[in-house]
């Protein structure tokens, strides 16, 4: 029996009019109900905006979350049930969604937070780096106060969070064939979101987890788990720790999985893990007429 993986992209995978032709579906209309009753706002109008609100962080998850978790219930209305889960960043909150760790409503209450916390973080700034060697990078951080390695990709794609001047500094010291500064209001996975992950906590800790069904591979700790203290654990780390992506790229062999289905807009994970592990058969469901495809 083939072994897949499903996987859930976070925030810099969301367009202008995402889901559209979700939207239409019974399906579909109860889950954006119940979002715009938690949200007080519709998803659908924010996506469709021409003037790219779903790209602001206090809309950009909760879209993100909405729209893959009703891509996960048309995949599970098909009869699919993956073997393993993760999620990059915003996606590992689909990611607990589609294992059954959460209901839909508690998962969104826990992204609506998380979004309004980020949206407010003022401190630090964010930079990606393309075409980079690793061991220059690593001392390179090694020695400068205020940066860590946020989004550890893979070989050739990882981003740093700190202080500006921190990643500044960081940038200078490592030769790279492009690096950019991301349009972010904070040093997300850093330290430096020590305060409202400490607040948010508060909120993590009213929602009770359920054991997942199928193993889940955190961002913080890319070992398989189902157990919900283990999980919860994680998560609570998440918004300061690091996205350890290419780890969990290379786990996936190592759990017998031979492929990765990509749930939700774009293709930014499977290109990531493409780099990783050519050999994985890579997918994606990023609208309807993409869930019938993916019967094995």
């Amino acid at each position: 029996m083939t072994k897949t993986a499903w996987v859930f992209p976070g925030q810099g995978s969301q367009t202008i009019g995402m889901g559209a032709d979700l939207y239409d579906l019974p399906a579909a209309q109860e889950k954006l109900t119940q979002a715009e009753k938690i949200l007080g706002w519709s998803v659908p109008e924010i996506c469709q905006n021409p003037e790219d609100k779903v790209s602001k962080t206090l809309y950009t998850q909760p879209c993100l979350y909405t729209l893959e978790a009703i891509l996960v219930d048309l995949l599970r209305s098909q009869g699919l049930v993956p073997q393993l889960v993760a999620g990059h960043s915003l996606g590992e909150y689909v990611a607990l969604y589609a294992a059954g760790v959460f209901d839909f409503e508690a998962g969104l209450h826990l992204v609506k937070r998380r979004a309004e916390l980020m949206d407010h973080a003022s401190d630090g700034t964010m930079a990606a780096l393309l075409g980079f060697d690793r061991a220059q990078l690593d001392a390179a951080i090694a020695k400068t106060p205020g940066v860590v390695l946020a989004n550890d990709n893979n070989e050739v794609q990882a981003v740093i969070s700190g202080s500006p001047e921190a990643v500044d500094a960081v940038i200078t010291q490592v030769r790279t064939k492009r690096s950019i500064q991301l349009n972010v209001s904070g040093a997300f996975h850093s330290p430096f979101m020590a305060a409202a992950a400490a607040e948010f906590q508060q909120v993590l800790e009213s929602v009770t987890f359920r054991d997942a069904q199928v193993p889940v591979l955190a961002n913080v700790e890319p070992s398989p788990a189902i157990a919900a203290a283990t999980l919860k654990e994680r998560l609570n780390r998440q918004m300061t720790g690091a996205v350890r992506w290419r780890e969990i790229s290379l786990q996936f062999p190592q759990e017998g999985i031979t492929r990765v289905v990509e749930v939700g807009p774009g293709r930014v994970l499977t290109g990531i893990i493409k780099r990783t592990c050519p050999d994985l058969v890579l997918e994606n469901v990023s609208g309807l007429a993409h869930v019938s495809s993916c019967l094995p």
